[in-house]
């Protein structure tokens, strides 16, 4: 009879132990330490001469009657992100208003520098560039005909003069930002438009009269030094040589390791 409790006691006692451990391995994981691998990645870029035409101001050219223009541009990759660039133009305009007619033509010429603000995907040239030039222009202005009233008679009589007047050895020199996009279309083909805004630093006028326009800087205004303009360009690249660039990309990976026991 005393058989009976000892032998339910040892069988109570091997079925603890047994459930015990079977919950314990369910819930045992084995956590292995990070493996962090690193891939170098190696692809060339491009260094050398870009040179293009501006598209806008032939584009006015053909479908302006008053404007006449032609801008070659060029620039050169010295770093990963950093390009020395330059403008040479010519331009012609007509100012026409009720009271005067004049035109100015000239050349001019801006250089500076270019940065890349956009990091390329691997074996791309897009640019997303911030720059500043600096600009010269030579040039000379035709005063044609102008209007203007008599105010010592009672009627305001209008005189006008129709003689044409030619000023010039005429300059001006400005600063300029520059902000716009480049895209590469085809191999080594590109695509930019850009915005500027300028700043006349000084300027040699005609006596009696103004500069109602500036080759390379744009329409001008009395009571502001500051000018507006935009360019949409289209260039080609001419590689000299090639750059390696190394990328490292680290992949970190995790494992958990799940032994379930039934």
């Amino acid at each position: 009879m005393k058989m009976k409790p000892m032998l339910k006691y040892f069988i109570n006692c091997l079925c603890f132990l047994w459930i015990s451990s079977v919950s314990f391995a369910q819930n045992e994981t084995i956590d292995t330490s990070d493996e962090t691998s690193t891939d170098s990645i190696v692809f060339q870029d491009k260094y050398g001469l870009r040179f293009g035409v501006d598209l806008s101001k032939l584009g006015r050219t053909a479908f302006e009657s008053d404007y006449s223009g032609f801008e070659v541009n060029a620039d050169y990759r010295l770093g990963r992100r950093l390009y020395v660039a330059g403008e040479l133009g010519f331009e012609e305009k007509a100012t026409k208003t009720d009271y005067l007619d004049s035109s100015a033509k000239g050349n001019y010429f801006k250089a500076g520098i270019d940065y890349n603000l956009y990091n390329n995907w691997l074996g791309m040239e897009n640019l997303i560039i911030s720059g500043l030039r600096f600009g010269l222009s030579s040039f000379s202005q035709t005063r044609n005909r102008y209007t203007i009233y008599d105010t010592n008679s009672q009627t305001w009589l209008q005189i006008q003069n129709n003689e044409s007047v030619e000023f010039s050895g005429l300059t001006a020199a400005w600063v300029e930002l520059i902000f716009g996009l480049k895209a590469e279309l085809f191999n080594n083909l590109f695509l930019e438009f850009n915005v500027q805004l300028k700043a006349r630093i000084s300027e040699k006028s005609p006596d009696n009269f103004e500069n109602l326009y500036i080759p390379g800087f744009g329409r001008t205004y009395d009571s502001s030094k500051v000018g507006t303009g935009f360019s949409y360009s289209i260039s080609y690249l001419l590689p000299i040589y090639k750059k390696d660039r190394v990328k490292k990309d680290r992949v970190k990976n995790q494992r958990k390791i799940l032994f379930d026991r039934r």
